[in-house]
Order: C-alpha cells, then sequence, then structure tokens
C-alpha cells in the first residue's frame, strides 16, 4: 500500500494526493514487489535496498548511495498473541532522494500515522532532515511510551503472583522480559545510526534543526536507560517468585512426608499384633478392650509424633 503526501510551502498545509510530486513523502506500508519495481526504476534505488525494510531480521543502519541515502532504524510495534499485546521491533526504512521522502515498513505504525493525521507540529514534507529528525524523536517518544506500558503491566502481574503463584503469570513476566531484551537490541542499533548521522555528511545538517537532534538523541538515551533499569527488575522479579514456588513446593513435599509418617505408626503398630508370635508376649492381648486401649495407644503415638514434627517446624 502506498500513500502519498504533501505540503505546499505557500499555505503549510500537508494533503494527501494521488501522484508523486518534487518534495513530497512516499509512506509504503508493505509493498508489493511491483510497487518496489515501479519506485526501484523511476528513482534509481537499488531494489535490496527497498526490501531491505520488509525483513524483520535486517539491522538498523545508515547508508550513502550515489542518488540516495538510506536509513534503517527499528521501531516498536504491537504484536497479538494469545488474546494479549506484547511488543517487538520491526525495521523501519527512510529513503531520502533529491525530490522525495520515502518511508518503507512491513506494518502500519503509530509513528507514521501521527504525520499523517496532522498531529506533528511544524511538519512539513519538504524539509527532509527535520522531518527524518521528527520521526526518531516519536519513534523514541513510542518506546518510552511502551516502556511505561510494561511497567504497569508487570506491577499488575506482580501483585496476582503475590497472591497465587502461577505458571501462567510467570510465563507473562518471561514475554514482557523478552520484549525488553528486543528493545535493548533495537535502541543500541538506532544509537549507532544516530552517532553515524552526526559525524558524517549523510544527509544535510541544519542549525535550525540541531536542537531537535538533540532532543533526539536525549530520548533515546532516556529510552535506554529505562529499559534497562525494568529488564533488571523483572530478572529480580522472575527469579524472586521462581524462588518462592520452589520454596511453596519444597514445603508441601515436607508437609507430605511429615503426613505419611504418621500415618504410617497405626499401621506399624498393627502389624506386630498381626505376627505370628504368642499372645501373652504382646500387651493387652489378652484384654477384652485390646482394639480400644490399641487404637488410643496409636492415636497418642500420632500426637506426640505431630508435635515433635512441628517442633522441628516440619509439620
Amino acid at each position: 500500500m502506498i500513500k502519498i503526501f504533501k505540503t505546499y510551502e505557500e499555505t503549510g498545509i500537508t494533503e494527501q494526493i494521488d501522484t508523486i510530486e518534487r518534495e513530497s513523502w512516499v509512506a509504503m506500508t508493505a509493498p508489493s514487489a511491483t510497487e518496489i519495481l515501479k519506485i526501484s526504476k523511476e528513482f534509481n534505488i537499488e531494489i535490496d535496498d527497498l526490501k531491505a525494510p520488509l525483513d524483520e531480521e535486517e539491522r538498523s543502519r545508515l547508508e550513502k548511495e550515489d542518488n540516495y541515502t538510506m536509513i534503517l532504524v527499528d521501531i516498536p510495534v504491537i504484536e497479538r498473541r494469545n488474546e494479549k499485546d506484547w511488543y517487538e521491533t520491526i525495521p523501519l526504512g527512510i529513503f531520502i532522494t533529491e525530490k522525495v521522502i520515502f518511508t518503507i515498513c512491513l506494518k502500519e505504525t503509530r509513528i507514521l500515522k501521527q504525520f499523517m493525521d496532522g498531529l506533528v507540529p511544524d511538519f512539513c514534507t519538504y524539509k527532509k532532515t527535520r522531518f527524518v529528525y521528527q520521526i526518531l524523536y516519536n519513534n523514541a517518544a513510542l518506546y518510552l511510551h511502551y516502556l511505561r506500558v510494561i511497567d504497569k503491566k508487570s506491577e499488575e502481574i506482580e501483585k496476582i503472583l503475590l497472591e497465587d503463584s502461577k505458571n501462567q503469570d510467570l510465563i507473562q513476566l518471561y514475554e514482557l522480559d523478552k520484549c525488553l531484551v528486543y528493545f535493548t537490541t533495537s535502541l543500541k542499533s538506532n544509537e549507532l545510526v544516530m552517532e553515524k548521522m552526526l559525524k558524517t555528511n549523510s544527509i544535510r545538517h541544519y542549525a535550525e534543526d540541531e536542537d531537535l537532534l538533540e532532543d533526539v538523541i536525549i530520548e533515546n538515551k532516556q529510552a535506554m536507560e529505562m529499559t534497562h533499569i525494568y529488564h533488571n527488575i523483572l530478572r529480580s522479579m522472575m527469579s524472586l517468585f521462581s524462588s518462592i514456588i520452589d520454596n511453596n513446593l519444597n514445603q508441601i513435599m515436607k508437609l507430605l512426608a511429615a503426613v505419611t509418617i504418621v500415618v504410617e505408626l497405626p499401621t506399624l503398630i498393627s502389624a506386630f499384633y498381626g505376627m505370628n508370635v504368642s499372645p501373652i508376649s504382646m500387651p493387652f492381648s489378652t484384654s477384652p478392650w485390646a482394639f480400644g486401649l490399641i487404637a488410643v495407644f496409636s492415636f497418642v503415638v500420632c500426637m506426640v509424633a505431630v508435635y515433635i514434627l512441628k517442633k522441628k517446624d516440619l509439620w
């Protein structure tokens, strides 16, 4: 799918148009092979470069070619699994040519939709460098937003686990931790791209956009720090609740062992009376109250055993 937008310098209004014009923005979402081939021929962009953002495993990078500059960064997206929202990262490609700027992504993204809906102030398609910085800033801001959501989810799961530890809840913590691993890797890669943008002349730098670039770098570093903190918290939480579950299991095993000992005592006592020995040698064997006396004796022995086990914290 291809959408084309252009900001008219006379009015400052950004509108969606039908054909690609000079100083326009072409947003390509999961483009077909035909669409990629058409753009490649018309703007002299390598097909492999245009396909790179469609590969989820593609690394973030910045490359300067003769006719265009390619910027690949990782962006966060929501993935629906088992009726729950989880987070992963996918590449977003930005191609800057002399006439047009292209964005290519495998899925629709909240980052670009903000530009399409006119929610980003001072956005105009003919200021390509500022547009790139704004995309990167919104990307870092979206990472921060999703990190706060992940933190809230982990707190909710923590409350549930404190009441009743279940494997399913631990699996949810693991999924959140996996999301943070993706975020950490992607944010580090994006940081390398930004550093390269600063050190090279791959894209034109304007004095009026320097503050915006600084904000982008600060937001990205803040996202990295928050990801690191939340990752450590989640790891500690997972370790804690795993230990709690193991401890609960040990307590149950100790209780079962203690119950087995107590239950076996009456069986052991009655077994003596079932042996083929002289009745005279067995206590209470000749008494008409033998059964009751033996039962009471067994009960007393069991109570003594329970007392000893409780005293040793085994019951």
